[in-house]
């Protein structure tokens, strides 16, 4: 019987505004450059009001949204369990999630009263990206937000690693899980960041359980979730925790592992202006891609393909053309 939708994402729900300042204002402003940085609800605001926001650029956001967002990009299903608030952002976030053709559960409910979470995306001159992230009320989001009857209506969850940094997360990644193993449903999930496996090992050791259907990682955090020296320990050593998974290794391309073989992903050659969301968008089309009848193979290829093209601009996302684009580029070659 097939399903309605091929993925279900769960994660923080972020508006990203992105826009250009100098020097001058980042040090006006105590603002670290070229960090991601978390911040309290009173520094974002007066950060924000000194920005011109007509100037500047905004989109729904957040790991596991630009994911499902790729997932419908390249013509599939996605649906995404998120939490804003009842203001101004929480109605564009809402709605731009909508115009990229994805369902959620922010129509269904009432939204709370709160502040929509955001991130700053602050580019210099020098092409430099600063990030202020302000969760709001994204930091309160619990297994209430998990529609069960969509959860098993899909074909894969995707759990975002981020949910992990609070025991409210934590209890809706398990939540989620349990009721995907329950039903028949896949479980993927990413660690996110490094900095998710490094602070927060247990318990995301805790949630991955006796084991996940496939992990997306890095190199970085392959290593330090395995407690390995290098990648051949280290992709011996995940198999205890993952059915299959995926290694991102930047330019040297990705290695998958399919349950019983090794492949090996060959990398783009481009040259790279912004790396913010290339690991999200690889997800995402190998996510769209194992989903909709392609080999783990040809799904890798075409998460490479795309990942080495958002790398060229500025920004976590492609244009809808662009994902059109790399479909007929691979169905040609």
């Amino acid at each position: 019987m097939s399903k309605k939708y091929n993925v279900f994402g769960i994660g923080n729900a972020l508006v990203d505004i992105v826009t250009e300042v100098d020097d001058q204002f980042l040090e006006d402003h105590n603002i670290e450059k070229g960090l991601m940085t978390l911040v309290d609800e009173e520094h974002q605001t007066k950060v924000s009001n000194a920005i011109n926001m007509n100037n500047s650029n905004k989109q729904c956001g957040g790991s596991a949204a630009n994911s499902i967002i790729a997932v419908s990009q390249f013509g599939g299903s996605g649906y995404y369990s998120c939490k804003v608030a009842n203001d101004e952002l929480g109605d564009f976030y809402a709605n731009d999630l909508k115009d990229n053709g994805v369902d959620s559960n922010l129509h269904i409910e009432a939204l709370e009263p709160g502040i929509t979470g955001k991130c700053l995306v602050m580019t210099t001159a020098d092409a430099s990206r600063t990030m202020n992230t302000f969760l709001g009320i994204t930091s309160n989001y619990s297994k209430t937000e998990i529609k069960e009857e969509v959860l098993k209506d899909s074909q894969y969850l995707y759990i975002e690693g981020y949910l992990v940094t609070s025991e409210n997360g934590q209890a809706a990644m398990k939540h989620a899980k349990k009721l995907a193993e329950d039903n028949g449903v896949s479980t993927a999930l990413t660690f996110s960041d490094p900095s998710m496996v490094k602070y927060f090992r247990d318990q995301m050791e805790s949630v991955v359980g006796a084991s996940v259907d496939l992990l997306f990682c890095n190199e970085e955090e392959a290593l330090l979730y395995t407690g390995k020296e290098n990648l051949t320990e280290a992709r011996e050593a995940l198999k205890k925790d993952a059915k299959r998974f995926v290694i991102t290794l930047g330019r040297n391309g990705a290695m998958i592992f399919d349950g019983d073989t090794f492949i090996d992903i060959e990398p783009y050659s481009v040259d790279a202006i912004d790396t913010n969301g290339a690991g999200d968008l690889f997800a995402g089309a190998f996510l769209y891609g194992i989903t909709n009848g392609k080999s783990y193979a040809d799904a890798g290829k075409l998460a490479s393909l795309a990942s080495s093209q958002v790398v060229t601009q500025f920004g976590p996302r492609l244009e809808w053309h662009q994902a059109k684009e790399i479909l007929n580029k691979l169905h040609h070659v």
